[in-house]
């Protein structure tokens, strides 16, 4: 059996604002405080000496690796981003940045908001635009049915409510 794997299909290169500043933010972080800080503590395990057997100084070279490995992608994935800034002309359906609350088949209620991949947040009800959900959502209104296809099998959901702003019920 082949090592070979097929490259991930690329995700949509869009943001909200928010998301933005949340990932700008990051990169700051890591780069101004995290790294000099990782760097100086890196330098003082391998004053320490005989480097094979010192595990401050391993794991320091594996958190610089982490956080060098972050920056390099947010060095790359911020400038290709296109940040979505205003209200679709139709802000009775869904479209990216839409909060949209859903019912299940079983009468279960959900509220999501629609986002680019790289600000998903479950917590935060945050799904990407690129999921079989937001996918199926797409430009469906309230009181509009649809079907989704999900491993477990198909789901049927109903829209109750679209939103373009956050009222706080998150």
């Amino acid at each position: 059996m082949s090592r070979w794997r097929p490259p991930p299909p690329h995700s949509t290169a869009i943001i909200t604002r928010d998301g933005y500043e949340r990932l700008r933010a990051e990169l700051d972080e890591l780069w101004k405080r995290k790294r000099p800080e990782v760097v100086a503590a890196l330098a003082a395990a391998a004053a320490e000496g005989d480097r094979s057997e010192n595990a401050e100084y391993t794991y320091r070279k594996k958190q610089l690796g982490e956080i060098d490995r972050r920056v390099r992608y947010l060095s790359k994935r911020l400038p290709a981003l296109k940040i979505a800034d205003g209200l679709p002309a139709d802000t009775g359906a869904i479209f990216f940045g839409a909060w949209l609350t859903i019912a299940n088949a079983d009468g279960n209620t959900a509220r999501h908001r629609i986002v680019g991949p790289d600000e998903t947040d479950a917590k935060l009800g945050h799904i990407s635009i690129d999921s079989p959900l937001a996918r199926a959502a797409l430009k469906k209104r309230s009181g509009d049915a649809f079907d989704v296809a999900l491993p477990e099998g198909i789901a049927h959901h109903e829209v109750i409510d679209v939103q373009y702003a956050d009222d706080g019920r998150a």
